[in-house]
């Protein structure tokens, strides 16, 4: 098992501080994920052949790997134009990643969930463009279901990532996406139950707390207007929120997790190392018996 570190939180650092802060950690493997400089939120990357090789001499140089890299593009957008520009950006980011020598990826499914069908629709033209690329280059893919995509809850983003039907995809739980994964109609988050359902298909967790924002009969939080269709959660310190993490670890380590487990805390840039070393510490007493 490889325990990773998304360090958006550090990103305001330059690239090779950045890679010696995540050693300074402890942490053994970074998960690369959007930053201005080299992979920007939505459009095309910016790390040219010398930003890739400044980054392989960083992680070289202070004996950090590469678990993933996380890019963010709008693949399954219903607007044509915005599809195939992603997917030119996909393109761009697999052939940096190969050159990284990372051998996997992970996402979201992206698209619109008030055009659901369309959604899925644009995804499986991407996916017809993007599965040979992925092949080609030896790397693998890790697919989450994250509130307000076009696919939200554990069992049909499970279902869709079978159908895609290569060994090589799988799927990624994320944590603090656990009270939004069990679907507005079911009270609190099953998470036992949702990553069994996954089975051997669950190659990949983030980790972060978050607050059942269903709690309290929908008024955990109160949002305005009345009625907003607006996503809420949270990336807390484990402890911080209400996620249930002796189910979630037990269950990893009842289905004999071996893939990648990602500290994924966003909520303390003022207190970024001190959040970062405390999961490294909580995730390795959890996972390394």
């Amino acid at each position: 098992m490889k325990i990773a570190l998304d360090p958006y939180m550090l990103r305001s650092l330059p690239m090779d501080e950045m890679v010696r802060t995540v050693a300074e950690l402890g942490y053994g493997y970074i998960e690369l994920s959007p930053r201005d400089d080299f992979m920007p939120f939505f459009l095309h990357p910016r790390a040219d052949d010398e930003r890739v090789a400044a980054l392989k001499h960083s992680l070289r140089a202070h004996g950090v790997r590469l678990s993933s890299v996380l890019p963010l593009y709008k693949w399954s957008s219903p607007d044509e134009a915005e599809r195939q520009a992603a997917v030119r950006y996909w393109k761009r980011m697999i052939e940096i990643t190969a050159d990284l020598g990372c051998s996997l990826m992970n996402s979201e499914f992206n698209g619109r969930p008030e055009q659901a069908a369309a959604s899925e629709a644009a995804f499986w033209r991407s996916m017809d463009e993007l599965l040979p690329v992925f092949e080609r280059e030896g790397i693998a893919l890790n697919l989450e279901a994250h509130p307000d995509d076009f696919c939200e809850e554990n069992t049909p983003a499970v279902d869709l990532v079978r159908a895609i039907n290569k060994p090589w995809v799988n799927y990624l739980y994320c944590a603090p996406h656990s009270f939004h994964l069990s679907g507005p109609s079911e009270a609190g988050a099953d998470i036992a139950k949702m990553m069994r359902y996954a089975g051997d298909k669950l190659q990949h967790v983030h980790i972060a707390d978050s607050f059942d924002h269903k709690g309290s009969s929908g008024l955990r939080y109160i949002l305005n207007p009345p009625g907003t269709t607006t996503r809420i959660h949270q990336h807390l310190d484990v402890g911080q929120g209400e996620v249930d993490w002796d189910a979630f670890f037990g269950t990893l380590r009842e289905l004999d997790f071996d893939g990648v487990a990602t500290a994924c805390v966003f909520a303390w840039e003022e207190r970024a190392h001190e959040s970062s070393a405390f999961m490294l510490d909580r995730i390795t007493k959890e996972l390394s018996t």
